[in-house]
């Protein structure tokens, strides 16, 4: 059930009292005498509703409804009057204000004004209940413990309220895209809408237009009686998840700019334009910046995908994350194959803490579900993994470049001095671009910036 929070703001106890009375059978109730005090507070705890007396000592009601408001726009006002003076009225109304009531107060009255003002909300607030069930439910291998992952989700968050703005997903193979495109989706205002995801890379090249955008009768050899809708038409009013975007041929990636851009399309074979509303999300673990530089794929398109990027860290990057998940995968994958296991031993963990994991996420469920199939419970042991005993995780950048370093010295070094130094050496040669100062360090985005943030604290 839904409970819903309520500010009482008046400097009369009585009316505070007679409030609280009346209400809080039904909300949670929090009352305050100034205007100062119940701000700071909602500054910590936002409630659904606020009532809120126009007359106040120090900050009236009509400048506290405005902070309220440049605070969170969301929050329900209704005012509190000793005197229908209706230019105050008119002056809050103007500012926000849902609704306002006159003392003396007839409570029936008030009970009712809040419950029809608070089911503005109540629909939001089921939604996003529904939403977190979802998530909470379906995708807990990209909510991990490390700050790179919790600042994607955060990032997220606030990119999926947004309906039809293209997204562009980006990271190393098998890190979880499609998982994060589910999360963009299911977080969105049109969750309840489809969510139709298709690996370009998967579809040969000449099918993949009409598979995008459909097809007339006729259209080429083998093609359906009827005609087809294609998937953009199957996502109206979702989203349809383009995986391995870089694999679309220079012939659709035409075809698909022009939808982004004015939301218009043909079915293949046919003349009649087509009209729907559907939000792109994509995923590439190419660098399609070579590819433009090749002539692979269209500068113009990505700009259009990429008007949001999100780069999802790799699991080398965010080694936190790497023990939660592999208990997940042993708990859901146990039930699948009908073997119970209370955990993962010291030995084993190490090794899986230790292990460079260049198939990412879906490396270590495969590694988890192998251990399942051959190990028995109740723990998994090292040999049950297959990885090798003696793990090493390596710099690809330093056995490349054939890097020494000097000897440690006696005395010993700052650690932390030195990798303020490099940091800020790298955002130098960048000119402050994090991206490629990250790239210059040998670590993702998400790392760099935890670590910068950590810094400056």
């Amino acid at each position: 059930m839904i409970q819903f929070t309520v500010y009482i703001v008046d400097d009369e106890e009585s009316i505070r009292k007679g409030v609280l009375l009346a209400l809080k059978k039904d909300y949670r109730i929090k009352t305050f005498s100034r205007a100062e005090t119940a701000i700071n507070e909602l500054k910590k705890e936002p409630p659904d509703l606020i009532l809120l007396d126009i007359g106040l000592p120090g900050i009236n009601g009509i400048e506290a409804l405005k902070k309220i408001k440049a605070f969170n726009p969301d929050i329900i006002v209704i005012m509190v009057t000793a005197d229908e003076d209706i230019e105050s009225v008119i002056s809050t109304m103007k500012l926000g204000a849902y609704d306002y009531i006159v003392k003396p107060i007839h409570m029936d009255s008030l009970r009712v004004t809040v419950k029809n003002a608070l089911e503005t909300i109540r629909m939001r607030k089921e939604v996003q209940a529904l939403q977190e069930k979802y998530l909470k439910e379906n995708l807990p291998c990209i909510i991990g413990e490390s700050n790179a992952v919790q600042d994607v989700m955060r990032f997220i968050d606030k990119v999926a309220k947004s309906t039809d703005t293209p997204i562009l997903i980006t990271g190393e193979s098998g890190t979880g895209k499609e998982l994060i495109a589910n999360a963009i989706h299911y977080k969105s205002p049109h969750y309840m809408k489809p969510f139709v995801p298709i690996n370009c890379a998967a579809i040969p090249k000449d099918l993949l237009e009409s598979e995008l955008f459909g097809y007339e009768k006729g259209a080429f050899t083998g093609a359906g009686a009827s005609g087809k809708k294609g998937l953009v038409e199957e996502a109206a009013e979702g989203t349809l998840f383009l995986d391995e975007v870089s694999d679309l041929s220079i012939e659709a990636q035409a075809k698909l700019l022009r939808f982004l851009e004015k939301g218009e399309y043909y079915r293949v074979g046919g003349t009649r334009k087509l009209r729907v509303k559907t939000r792109i999300v994509s995923a590439t673990n190419k660098e399609l910046a070579s590819l433009i530089k090749k002539g692979l794929f269209r500068e113009d398109l990505y700009y259009r995908l990429a008007v949001i990027k999100v780069e999802i860290p790799s699991l080398n990057e965010r080694r936190e994350d790497i023990l939660p998940i592999a208990r997940y995968f042993l708990q859901e994958l146990g039930r699948k194959h009908g073997k119970s296991f209370s955990g993962i031993s010291p030995e084993a963990e190490k090794i899986l803490k230790n292990h460079n994991w260049k198939g990412n996420v879906r490396e270590l469920r495969n590694t988890i579900e192998r251990a399942i199939l051959l190990g028995d419970p109740p723990i998994i042991m090292p040999l049950d993994l297959g990885l090798e005993m003696t793990p090493k995780i390596t710099s690809p950048k330093l056995e490349k470049n054939n890097r020494s370093f000097p000897p440690l010295p006696e005395e010993g070094i700052d650690l932390t001095a030195l990798e303020e130094h490099y940091i800020q050496e790298a955002l130098k040669k960048t000119r402050g671009n994090a991206v490629e100062a990250a790239k210059l360090l040998g670590m993702g985005y998400y790392a760099f910036r935890y670590r910068l943030k950590k810094l400056k604290k």
